[in-house]
């Protein structure tokens, strides 16, 4: 019984999203698959409820409501749908409920969307009137009525994109497969598709006459590409450019002209974005959210978390309407402006607490500053923006592990004209430290030789003091000791006088391991001291981690490898909110250093194996940054290879080797400890602030409430924290509640609470 008519198509994948229908049909009288235009909802919901029929011995009944251009229709439609006979004049939804009264069926109201009042009107009156009935229904924007129970259809997955493909093409080229040859070339198309399937049928359609290749070729302009379908489909679904007209029609005119203004970001936006770049001109700021939430209400946005997206096919879409309305030039300049900004508040801002925070904003927009930075480069007025963007972005190259493309960026931009500032002079010294980093020393040298003339021509004096500072990694980097701790203390007199001190930071950390390789173990120490107590002060994480580090190197240098690997194991933890591929490949190269020296040949052979997969992912190794830690490396492995013979040490060494960053970070933080930890009754080393907030972990308070108490803050105590586990050689609160309990402390030492 009913009227679900058989498909003349395969029905690819969707096996998850049919058991989530089935389910929430069997607990919710009302369910609507919600999703943009093409993105399969229909055949979803009709295989969905053919799988369900058995449940319903009156029938399921399909209605496609699509045709319908008044809301008053739409019961007569139903009604007409269930061949509802009655000739009396009572209204088409009184009769409708009265035939489902007693009846046990399943509706399925397809394309809800453009008449959605009314049935919303429907599906309420049936479910109050009509106990055993239930309504599966599809539309782009819910029904809005309590009862309901909203299941969203994602994308088809990479791999249901391309069995889709692959069927559909099959059918239309015969013979045609995936082989290893196309396979990426297939992968890339049905991405670019979003896994959109009516795209991915259209486009399937095309392979009668084009390769894949040619398909990629010409889909910058996918809405005349992808325009011919079945002759037999509603005219909405003929073409892809018919069904995204259909949603751009439903929206009001404020949602259209926002629609437009969005598809100036590139790989999503935040709500902040969207109110600066689109706000104005026929759009109010306080507006934009509201509007916002219409347009993911229609499944035309995506929303996660604080971040907006929206799919390729109806991003470009927008752009068309974009380009009609005539606003291309001033929405890319707001854009443009905006990230700029974001840029070089995120550089300003950056020596204070919220450091992984501000780098995980700029990850997010890389999509949109990448887009930024290109409409500089082809604006005639673009060249010093552009060097400012690429050059305040300094810390995304370095911490995010993206020096090449950082490399490039700067390159491309220093290769415009522009006159000699503040601009051209900051990317040179930038443009110094990233190829110094690959180690290419010429590239750098000749940045900060003409970085300094600049410096030099402008009467600047903070790109001259930068400039001090790479010159004084440049020969760090080289093995020149001397000159590299002459440099360096002019940087940071200079950089303090400025009051730059993110650039302090990095140039104390260095001169203090220049102190260590030439055996001035106090003053280094010193140095890495005040590095790390201005880091605490400021809540700075990423220089602090480096001071840590170098503290630890020297405490090794001095023969204390327990107390060394404590302080490397907390660098390393502050190292793990970042991406920062030389920071922690140093990190755990010292691990393994410092493993060998403690007659741990095995685990000395994996940390070097887990380093080497960091240096390998970045193209660099780790005698670029100084020739006395090649040395080190060295010697390390010539030792582990001897104690365990060759055979074994690369089999530990490959047990090593790890995925990801965040894998080899991960790996040498869970690894047993290279040494021993410190007894129960052994004075571990913890400073007084230390062992105060160790009492405090004993009471149970959690971090933010021991900040509270001891008038610090929560970063602070986050620090103090890591300390103290690392130099305990624990890894759970728990733990440390524990030795507390064994290694009580009194007298004036015993910190007790208010």
């Amino acid at each position: 019984m009913g009227n679900l008519s058989a498909a003349v198509t395969s029905f690819v994948g969707r096996r998850r999203e049919i058991g989530q229908v089935r389910e929430r049909l069997a607990t919710s009288r009302l369910v609507t698959l919600t999703g943009p235009g093409g993105a399969g909802k229909t055949r979803l919901a009709v295989e969905a409820a053919g799988e369900a029929r058995r449940a319903f011995p009156d029938g399921v009944w399909f209605v496609d409501l699509a045709a319908l251009t008044e809301d008053g229709r739409v019961a007569s439609a139903v009604a007409a749908a269930l061949a509802i006979r009655d000739q009396s004049a009572r209204p088409a939804l009184d009769r409708l409920t009265e035939f489902l009264t007693d009846r046990q069926a399943l509706l399925l109201l397809d394309n809800c969307e453009h008449v959605l009042d009314a049935c919303a009107t429907l599906a309420d009156t049936v479910l109050r009137h009509a106990p055993g009935t239930r309504i599966l229904a599809t539309s782009r924007q819910s029904l809005g009525i309590d009862g309901e129970h909203v299941l969203p259809v994602p994308p088809l997955s990479p791999v249901e994109s391309v069995t889709l493909l692959t069927d559909r093409a099959a059918a239309v080229a015969p013979g045609f497969t995936v082989t290893g040859v196309n396979s990426e070339a297939v992968a890339r198309l049905c991405t670019r598709l979003d896994g959109i399937p009516l795209a991915i049928e259209l486009a399937a359609t095309r392979l009668r006459t084009l390769s894949i290749d040619q398909l990629l070729q010409r889909l910058e302009d996918r809405f005349a590409l992808l325009s011919v379908g079945s002759r037999v489909a509603a005219p909405r679904q003929r073409t892809l450019r018919a069904t995204v007209d259909w949603s751009y029609g439903l929206c009001t005119p404020a949602e259209q002209r926002l629609w437009a203004r969005l598809s100036v970001f590139t790989g999503g936006f935040d709500l902040d974005a969207a109110e600066a770049v689109c706000a104005g001109d026929g759009l109010e700021r306080a507006d934009i959210l509201d509007l916002l939430d219409q347009l993911a209400t229609q499944s035309l946005v995506t929303h996660r978390g604080a971040r907006f997206g929206m799919l390729e096919t109806i991003r470009e879409y927008g752009q068309s309407r974009l380009a009609e309305l005539g606003e291309q030039d001033t929405l890319r300049r707001r854009h443009r402006a905006y990230y700029l900004d974001l840029a070089v508040r995120g550089e300003r801002d950056w020596c204070g607490p919220g450091q992984e925070q501000t780098l995980a904003r700029v990850r997010a927009e890389h999509g949109n500053l990448r887009a930024a930075f290109e409409e500089f480069l082809t604006d005639p007025d673009g060249a010093e923006p552009a060097l400012t963007l690429a050059a305040a972005l300094r810390w995304h190259w370095s911490a995010d592990g993206l020096i090449s493309e950082g490399r490039e960026w700067l390159e491309r931009a220093l290769a415009r004209p522009a006159p000699d500032g503040r601009a051209r002079a900051d990317a040179l010294w930038v443009g110094a430290w990233v190829p110094l980093l690959q180690g290419d020393q010429e590239t750098a040298r000749e940045r900060l030789a003409e970085c300094r003339r600049v410096a030099a021509a402008t009467g600047d004096p903070v790109p001259a003091a930068h400039a001090a500072s790479q010159a004084g990694t440049a020969n760090l980097f080289r093995g020149d000791m001397p000159a590299a701790i002459t440099e360096f203390r002019a940087a940071v007199d200079a950089l303090e006088t400025a009051g730059e001190t993110a650039g302090v930071l990095h140039a104390q950390f260095q001169l203090a391991i220049t102190l260590s390789h030439c055996g001035e173990h106090e003053q280094a120490t010193a140095i890495a001291r005040r590095a790390i107590d201005v880091g605490e002060a400021r809540g700075e994480h990423l220089s602090q981690s480096y001071a840590r580090w170098v503290l630890a190197f020297d405490t090794w240098r001095r023969g204390d490898p327990e107390q060394a690997h404590h302080l490397v194991l907390a660098a390393l933890g502050l190292q793990s909110g970042f991406r920062d591929a030389v920071g922690a490949g140093l990190m755990i190269e010292t691990l393994g250093w410092i493993a060998g020296s403690a007659g741990r040949p095995e685990r000395a052979a994996q940390l070097l194996g887990t380093a080497y997969s960091i240096w390998r992912s970045i193209g660099t190794h780790v005698g670029v940054f100084g020739p006395p830690l090649g040395v080190h490396h060295d010697r390390c492995a010539a030792a582990a290879t001897r104690a365990l013979r060759p055979a074994a040490y690369r089999a530990a060494f490959e047990q090593g080797v790890q995925p990801t960053l965040e894998a080899a970070i991960g790996y040498a933080l869970r690894q047993p400890t290279a040494v021993a930890p410190a007894p129960a009754g052994d004075d571990p080393g913890l400073t007084r602030r230390e062992r105060e907030i160790a009492d405090l972990i004993a009471e149970g308070l959690s971090n933010r409430a021991i900040a509270q108490r001891l008038v610090l803050s929560t970063r602070t105590v986050d620090g103090h924290v890591q300390n103290l586990l690392a130099k305990l050689g624990f890894s759970s609160r728990s733990q440390v509640a524990a030795w507390v309990a064994r290694v009580p402390v009194s007298g004036p030492d015993r910190v007790t609470p208010p």
